[in-house]
Formats: C-alpha cells, sequence, structure tokens
C-alpha cells in the first residue's frame, strides 16, 4: 500500500535515502553522494504533497519513498541521444524512489512503481530517470515496461526511461 507521506515520516524517509546512498555508493554509483537528496528536498515534497511511502503489508513499517509529480519538467524537455514518445506536457514523474535496506530484495522497488501506476492511472504517460551505472532501476523500469528515450541532465547525464500505458476503450 502507498500513501502521501506526512511530516512526522521524515526521520523514517530520511534513514531510507541514507541507506540507498550507502547501497549506490557501496556499488561504486556516485549517485546521490553529495548533499541531494536532503532532507530539505524531502520535506519540501512533503509540503507539497508529492512524496509518497510504501507500507510494507506485513509489518506496516514505511518500506520505500518515492516523489511523484505530474505535469511538465523542464529537465525533460532537453532529452538528447533519443527523444521522447510523445510531445505530451501531462505526465508522471517519478523521482527520489528508494527501498529500506531492510526490505532490500523483495522486489519493494518494483511494488513501488506498480503502485505509482495504480495511485495515478488517470495518467497514460509516466517518465523517470536513473543514472547510468543504476543497473537495478534500469533492470526494475524495463521489466515494468519503461522504454529507455535518451540522456538528460540532473546532477549529470541520466537515462531518461518512458512507459505509455494504453487507455481503456
Amino acid at each position: 500500500m502507498m500513501r502521501q507521506a506526512q511530516v512526522s515520516d521524515l526521520p523514517e524517509i530520511m534513514a531510507i535515502i541514507a541507506q540507498a546512498r550507502d547501497f549506490l555508493g557501496a556499488q561504486g554509483i556516485d549517485q546521490w553522494q553529495n548533499a541531494y537528496p536532503a532532507q530539505s528536498d524531502i520535506a519540501a515534497d512533503i509540503t507539497a504533497q508529492v512524496g509518497y511511502v510504501l507500507i510494507h503489508e506485513n509489518s506496516g513499517q514505511i518500506a520505500g519513498y518515492a516523489a511523484v509529480l505530474t505535469g511538465f519538467d523542464k529537465i525533460y524537455s532537453d532529452i538528447s541521444d533519443g527523444y521522447w514518445l510523445n510531445d505530451n506536457l501531462d505526465y508522471v514523474m517519478i523521482h527520489r524512489t528508494a527501498v529500506s535496506s531492510a526490505y532490500r530484495g523483495q522486489k519493494l522497488g518494483q511494488a513501488i512503481f506498480e503502485e505509482i501506476m495504480t495511485t495515478f492511472s488517470d495518467y497514460t504517460d509516466f517518465r523517470c530517470d536513473t543514472h547510468p551505472e543504476n543497473q537495478i532501476m534500469q533492470h526494475i523500469l524495463t521489466k515494468l515496461g519503461f522504454e529507455k528515450r535518451g540522456t538528460v541532465q540532473y546532477e549529470g547525464p541520466r537515462y531518461a526511461y518512458q512507459k505509455i500505458v494504453k487507455e481503456d476503450k
């Protein structure tokens, strides 16, 4: 189950972000190795009501986090080495995704994306980006039907992914 993050969730979310930062660093990936995402970034997500937490079904604990924005992102307008599948300016963007180390290996990264696509089922266009060396995220995105569309710039080059969900007719 996924729900909007609350200010009271901030310490648990930041612990998950720290675990993800350590996990990426241990793999030699420089993603998130500086100040981003900082507590102020996550607090801003919560204030803007775009922060979401994944609740583990058995423990009831926060197991993951993602920021889910809708609309248009200027960063995504400048794509190189490829192109978006459409010129849509109203899409779902999934950012700052992290899973608690306590639940790693339980496919909860995949579950976060599935929950987001269910929660935002009024949308048909989903976009995300990830570090070129983040093989785990690339695997999750590909498994869920996202296609690599090119490269965007956010803290350096990031592979841009898109999934178009067919509308029921």
